[in-house]
């Protein structure tokens, strides 16, 4: 069997290198109304960041539980984030069948900054049998775990029980966390990241991930 491959979800998967910044404000504004508190503009415009920066001292001024508040907007921006993959409005790439390929050669798994919840919705909803999967759950210390750390892919590893393996992402952050966990990467090529200087650490560079089917066997 070929090495374990990991991949990252947002620009390998589904379309554009992130969550929409407008789902997250929609999701603030959601999730403040829920706790029935109405802030300043400016206490709005911190809460609707996706960012811990000013969270716990508005969410103090407010009288609200700033990890209550986290949670709740996390869950709000899955929600719409679920919709718009289902509707279409948030695509895929037209080559993730590469994906389904090498998981009838290999253990596959899913590691993304983003939301646990959403990746669980994408496995399940484009119907990938991933292995593992580990997302960002809602709280303040796995938003501080994010890559470029490597502990969301070491989780990965643990689950799996292997310590090797590729790992596939979009961004130099993904190449510094594969790195970072002892894996070998791959920095795919999109419409986004097209004129960026390929990562020095970067174990392969592919222009699509129909290009896995040979990197896995040089590993």
């Amino acid at each position: 069997m070929s090495a374990p491959v990991l991949f990252d979800m947002d620009g390998v998967i589904l379309e554009g290198p992130g969550t929409d910044p407008q789902v997250y404000a929609d999701a603030a504004d959601a999730a403040l109304a829920e706790l029935g508190v109405e802030p300043t503009t400016a206490q709005r415009d911190d809460l609707q960041r996706h960012t811990l920066e000013h969270v716990s001292d508005r969410c103090e001024t407010l009288g609200i539980d700033a990890a209550t508040f986290w949670k709740l907007k996390d869950e709000h921006a899955s929600a719409t984030s679920h919709d718009l993959i289902r509707s279409g409005e948030r695509g895929t790439y037209d080559d993730i069948d590469a994906i389904r390929d090498l998981a009838e050669r290999t253990t596959i798994g899913l590691v993304t900054n983003n939301r646990h919840a959403t990746a669980e919705f994408v496995a399940d909803h484009l119907a990938f049998d991933f292995d593992v999967v580990r997302g960002r759950r809602p709280t303040f210390e796995d938003y501080e775990r994010r890559k470029p750390e490597p502990h969301f892919i070491e989780d990965a590893l643990s689950e799996l029980g292997v310590s090797d393996g590729l790992y596939v992402g979009d961004s130099a952050t993904d190449v510094t966390a594969g790195h970072a966990a002892g894996l070998e990467t791959a920095y795919l090529r999109r419409s986004h990241n097209r004129d960026a200087d390929c990562p020095a650490e970067a174990t392969a560079e592919c222009e699509s991930l129909t290009d896995l089917l040979d990197v896995v066997e040089t590993i």
